[in-house]
């Protein structure tokens, strides 16, 4: 049988094996003799010591990104300026030798029977010589759930604009944090160049629940205002709504402007109350916030590129796929266990004497 896994909960397992039902760890200490409870509060002040240490330990690992940052930097400039086309790699720079060569080789005789069907419709027209890797930005942002789920159709004009997305680390001495930076060209829809966003970060143990301290947390975000050009602001709507008069009984129309779904409210984020009271549904909305700018950090920059050609989402589907085989297998244990139990309940064997001879 599982232990409970509930947080504050655990099992206490006797000399035979068994395991007792689940306790609360304060029954658990209260049952304790009181010279045992003293060296267990011993025990718990080291805990405490121990998760301050690890709590520097992340700290140096912050500094240790915001070094290595400026190391990967160099190759991401280069990275957004093939992108943007500002500049052609050399032919040098341009070779890959692929995994899938023998795909590669049935997709290259395709395109070479393709070709040879379309060679004469193609002569009539003008060769096509793209700038750059069009829409780069808004094909990886098309293909992971986690940003498709939050794109609009009347985002996608706009976000063909975004020439590239940085990541900048807080400077020492600094709180911890990290600021996403969304490079755009000149568009026809907002004048800023860049739309930052910033994700404060707590690594130190909460004085009140020390023991909880897995490591760095977002505690809170923060967007920037959007300089919308006229008539061009998709986080919002109008709407046109009629009013009667009660005494005259005539009727108006009234315009007013309402929230709008968009991948750029993302710059206007829930702020996260101070007192740590908040509904459901905001919570909800921020962790999710959260867990996008962490994805955003650690995956989407670092792996632009992966995430355009869908490698990555293999990875990503593959380890998904594992957790879920796991878990699977965890679900299948659990169930011959029980079914033992079951059998063993059934069929309990006969004490000898009244065993058939």
């Amino acid at each position: 049988m599982e232990a409970n896994k509930g947080k504050g909960e655990q099992g206490m397992q006797n000399p035979g094996g068994q395991m007792d039902r689940p306790v609360s760890f304060h029954f658990m200490e209260s049952m304790l003799p009181k010279v045992v409870k003293r060296r267990v509060h011993a025990l718990k002040r080291l805990q405490v010591q121990c998760a301050n240490i690890e709590a520097k330990f992340y700290e140096e690992v912050h500094e240790l990104e915001r070094k290595y940052a400026a190391l990967y930097q160099p190759m991401f400039d280069k990275r957004r300026d093939i992108v943007t086309g500002t500049v052609e790699p050399t032919d040098a720079e341009c070779e890959w030798h692929s995994d899938r060569e023998e795909e590669e080789e049935l997709a290259e005789q395709v395109k070479e029977k393709a070709s040879i069907e379309d060679a004469k419709k193609e002569e009539a027209k003008p060769e096509e010589d793209p700038k750059g890797i069009p829409e780069f930005w808004l094909t990886i942002f098309k293909s992971v759930d986690m940003l498709s789920d939050m794109l609009q159709e009347h985002d996608e004009p706009i976000l063909k604009h975004l020439k590239d997305i940085q990541v900048k680390f807080s400077e020492p001495g600094q709180p911890m944090s990290f600021t996403l930076e969304f490079h755009f060209e000149s568009n026809g829809y907002f004048n800023n160049a860049v739309l930052t966003k910033v994700y404060k970060m707590k690594s130190e143990p909460d004085a009140a629940e020390p023991f909880s301290f897995e490591g760095p947390e977002i505690i809170d975000c923060e967007g920037c205002p959007i300089d919308w050009h006229k008539g061009k602001d998709v986080t919002v709507k109008t709407i046109k709504k009629k009013q009667k008069h009660k005494g005259r009984g005539t009727v108006r129309t009234v315009t007013k402007q309402v929230p709008n779904d968009s991948f750029f409210n993302f710059f206007n984020p829930i702020k996260a109350s101070p007192e740590g009271e908040m509904d459901e549904d905001s919570e909800f909305t921020l962790a999710t916030d959260f867990e996008i700018g962490h994805f955003f950090r650690e995956r989407i920059v670092p792996r632009a590129v992966l995430y355009f050609t869908g490698e990555a989402l293999e990875d990503d589907e593959s380890f998904e796929e594992e957790e879920m085989e796991e878990g699977d297998e965890e679900e299948q244990d659990e169930e011959d266990d029980d079914d033992d139990e079951g059998d063993t309940n059934k069929e309990q064997p006969q004490p000898a004497e009244c065993k058939q001879q």
